[in-house]
């Protein structure tokens, strides 16, 4: 069982077979697709589950907390199932490939406390961008 559906079913989360189809094209590491992505895995195993179903079931997971919403600039939206893995993204600028990293060290101790403007800081996200190998290797 994935890591997804298994926190999904220790919520007592209702498993239609949709929302299982969904869950399961979530699952693994390094997933950032986007809904029109997740719609199309997703009628490859289950070919009568309609885009709105799809949708439907990712502002869920967002609103339940297990599946995180990535945006970047001028790209759709995407979506990450390692919602509970702490964790930072690596954005190709050029192609948009998003990988998730593990920096060492906590983000919110680079921020020092003059510059935190009274902010109770609670967490950070930081966004690394650069280029993937294959479009390092085009440029």
């Amino acid at each position: 069982m994935s890591d997804l559906l298994g926190r999904l079913r220790g919520r007592g989360w209702r498993m239609t077979s949709q929302r299982r189809v969904v869950a399961e094209v979530l699952d693994g590491d390094h997933v950032h697709l986007t809904a029109d992505e997740v719609h199309a895995a997703a009628a490859r195993l289950l070919p009568e589950i309609s885009r709105a179903t799809v949708y439907n079931t990712l502002g869920e997971l967002v609103t339940l907390g297990e599946v995180m919403e990535v945006t970047s600039e001028g790209r759709a939206k995407r979506y990450d199932p390692n919602a509970h893995r702490p964790h930072q993204h690596l954005v190709c600028s050029v192609c948009g490939t998003i990988r998730d990293v593990h920096p060492v060290g906590d983000p919110l101790s680079a921020l020092p406390a003059d510059q935190r403007f009274g902010f109770a800081v609670s967490e950070a996200e930081v966004t690394y961008r650069g280029l993937c190998p294959g479009c390092a290797a085009t440029a």
